[in-house]
């Protein structure tokens, strides 16, 4: 199972809500004949500014000037009824009137601009991304696998989340990892540290040399322009990566600045910690330190979890961050797809309105008795 599922509907860009419309042209109709029938020294027609801007807030320019014209058009209407269009203080409310509701027919048009902008990037971004992540097969080896990838709210930049999975001589190797930054700049990064996984991960005979191939790929070119590095630190992927032999009970973990995974067996979810963790990829060229895999025991039935940042920083409308491993502990059991489509409900009715402030992806393993 490879699942992306669709992103946070969006209208068209301009396109005007309908029921909202009701509000401006409600509000036009009452303060006008309020004004009617209020006593002389009462003047209502200030409030009139008040129809373009709210309509300005969700329609595009073209609508925006429209209300912005019957406002005025309301305002005449009001000074001709109480005393005359050229009264003097009618007359600055009309000239006022006609001054903001340009202003906020200029503000519709450019917030529209930027919208269709946002939208032509993400789409771009997107399309990048869905060639970058190949889906997973559902079956390597001995084990069966799930994935998802979950978009974040239309506003926010595609991040550079990624994960893949190869088949070895003797098992399986994944890798699930997230680049620093956001657009097209961080796809690019997945691409090179994916790239590099799947050149390598069937020819490096053990993980470490496999990581330090990967390494030397982003340290090669940290911000995919061939040129050298700038400041320490501008360019890293936190990654971890997997070797699940066939015929062995274990898997071996490499953890790059990564959150660890889990493992879920019999009801507990136990994180799998490693005792010496290397730096993100891109970083080790700055501190001195290893790639030492750590094994862990992984019997048939149990089902290791990967995950980005995303999952484990998603708040609640009171700030809370997502208890994933709590979450977890609440699946009932029934394979990957089972585990993520639970995982994904329960994040997306954590998140305020189902949107996510950062992309977020999970892989789902699970050991099954049989090797291939």
């Amino acid at each position: 199972m490879d699942h992306r599922p669709p992103h946070p509907s969006q209208r068209h860009v301009g396109e005007p809500r309908l029921p909202l419309l009701a509000v401006p042209f409600a509000l036009i109709a009452a303060v006008t004949v309020v004004d009617v029938l209020a006593p002389p020294d009462v003047h209502l027609g200030p409030f009139l500014v008040a129809a373009p801007a709210v309509t300005a807030s969700f329609a595009g320019p073209w609508m925006t000037g429209f209300v912005g014209a019957v406002a005025v058009a309301a305002q005449v209407t009001v000074a001709v009824v109480r005393t005359t269009a050229t009264d003097l203080n009618h007359t600055f409310q009309i000239i006022a009137l006609v001054l903001i509701s340009i202003f906020v027919t200029v503000f519709a048009h450019l917030r529209e601009v930027h919208e269709k902008q946002l939208t032509q990037l993400r789409s771009v971004a997107e399309a990048a991304q869905e060639v970058v992540l190949r889906p997973l097969r559902d079956r390597m080896g001995p084990l069966r696998l799930a994935s998802v990838y979950l978009a974040a709210e239309a506003e926010a930049q595609i991040g550079g989340d990624l994960y893949a999975a190869t088949r070895t001589p003797n098992g399986t190797r994944l890798i699930i990892g997230d680049v620093r930054g956001k657009g097209l700049e961080a796809v690019g990064d997945a691409a090179l540290v994916l790239g590099a996984f799947r050149a390598a991960a069937h020819q490096e005979a053990d993980l470490p040399r496999l990581v330090a191939h990967l390494e030397a790929a982003v340290a090669a070119d940290p911000d995919g322009t061939g040129e050298p590095a700038g400041e320490p630190g501008e360019a890293f992927t936190t990654a971890a990566v997997l070797d699940i032999p066939d015929r062995e009970m274990t898997v071996r973990l490499i953890s790059c600045g990564h959150p660890p995974p889990l493992l879920l067996r019999g009801g507990r979810v136990i994180p799998l910690e490693v005792d010496h963790p290397a730096p993100p990829l891109g970083l080790t060229q700055y501190v001195d330190s290893g790639f030492a895999p750590q094994s862990f025991s992984f019997e048939p039935g149990d089902v290791i979890l990967l995950y980005t940042d995303g999952v484990i920083e998603a708040r609640d409308a009171k700030g809370d961050f997502y208890p994933l491993p709590e979450r977890a502990a609440d699946w009932p059991g029934d394979g990957p797809d089972a585990l993520l489509r639970h995982l994904c409900a329960d994040l997306l009715a954590h998140s305020p309105g189902g949107s996510l402030g950062d992309d977020a992806a999970m892989v789902a393993i699970e050991r099954i008795s049989g090797g291939a």
